[in-house]
């Protein structure tokens, strides 16, 4: 492979996994992020050295970082105040949870199959409702809004 071939090679998409679960599921994970009361979930998330963030925990803990910090820096920073405060967001991200793998927001494409079959077998067992899997392709997801 010569330079220009390199320099012309994109990086190979990266993935990212989340759960949609019942409203009372959430309240118990946000409690209790090691799934201790759900050992089926627990042992998938152990296997893959993976650990759920709630979406709109992250949300808020962006926010807070940025009035922290100083906005000008955090190019997200109104769109996501809105969205934490909007009652109907809210909810629906209070049920979001990101799949983490050895810290990581965004993994590999067999790190990602692996566990995604895994966690497809959960769906409707103790209130996990949806698996969804997103990519870094940005052609695939709605890109930031502009300041």
């Amino acid at each position: 492979m010569n330079a220009d071939t390199e320099a012309n090679m994109e990086p190979p998409l990266q993935f990212q996994l989340r759960i949609t679960v019942s409203p009372e599921f959430a309240d118990a994970l946000r409690a209790d992020p090691t799934c201790a009361s759900h050992s089926v979930l627990r042992d998938v998330l152990r296997r893959h050295d993976a650990t759920l963030k709630c979406q709109f925990d992250a949300f808020a803990d962006y926010v807070s970082e940025a009035e922290q910090r100083g906005t000008e820096n955090y190019p997200l920073y109104q769109w996501t105040r809105e969205t934490i405060e909007n009652p109907e967001k809210k909810a629906k991200y209070l049920q979001s949870f990101t799949v983490y793998v050895n810290g990581d927001e965004v993994y590999g494409k067999d790190v990602a199959d692996n566990m995604e079959n895994e966690l497809l077998q959960l769906v409707r067992e103790d209130g996990v409702q949806r698996v969804s899997r997103f990519d870094t392709n940005p052609a695939n997801n709605p890109q930031p809004p502009k300041p």
